[in-house]
């Protein structure tokens, strides 16, 4: 967030205005701490809404949309701290270029689920969020197991069930290095269900996290 408010406070001079967008399912209260006081606004998208319309599976993601409503830049996996990222904005921003495309390979999917896998993975996720919310965490949790095991590569709903189980892990900072074991751990064991190990003798990197 600290490296969006800077580029949007050297920017928005230019006609530009940003929106960031959190998907969380337990509401704003737990965005609340990361985004008060910044200058642009917040939206809490808590039924993963953007990321079924455009098929993101991880975070942070960009996307550019000029006044007339037309998709400029779609990006999985946008990095602020990526110049070549920052870079294709800024020629949006200032009209040099009509569309951008990057495609530097970011996120690399062991295996893409089938539609109807998809779908139902959908639908536990969408279950689950509203068990959520409604307080019963171990039916929420069950669906979002089941969720994740139709799309393994799907980091929102794995996050999702991490902050359920652990919340501890997220607030009042966020817990990388435990993130990382925890998907290490994870992956091993569903490695071995699929009969291949997936991460490297390091660990698992997790998508849209900086070392």
């Amino acid at each position: 967030m600290s490296g969006w408010q800077q580029f949007y406070e050297e920017y928005q001079s230019e006609d530009f205005e940003l929106l960031s967008v959190s998907v969380d399912i337990q509401g704003p209260e737990v965005v609340k701490p990361y985004a008060e006081d910044k200058p642009f606004t917040t939206l809490i998208d808590t039924e993963n809404k953007l990321a079924n319309l455009f098929g993101f599976k991880i975070v942070p993601n960009g996307i550019f949309i000029d006044k007339e409503g037309t998709i400029r830049l779609l990006k999985q996996g946008f990095q602020v701290s990526k110049e070549e990222h920052v870079e294709a904005v800024r020629k949006l921003i200032r009209g040099e270029v009509e569309k951008v495309e990057l495609e530097d390979q970011y996120f690399n999917p062991s295996a893409a689920p089938s539609d109807l896998e998809q779908q139902l993975a959908q639908t536990k996720f969408k279950l689950g969020m509203e068990y959520a919310k409604n307080g019963n965490k171990e039916a929420a949790l069950k669906e979002l197991d089941e969720a994740l095991l139709l799309d393994m590569d799907n980091f929102l709903i794995r996050k999702q069930r991490w902050y359920i189980r652990h919340p501890e892990k997220f607030s009042p900072t966020i817990d990388i290095e435990w993130q990382q074991n925890q998907l290490k751990e994870e992956k091993t064991k569903e490695a071995q269900l699929k009969g291949e190990l997936e991460c490297g003798p390091e660990g698992c990197e997790i998508p849209g996290t900086l070392k």
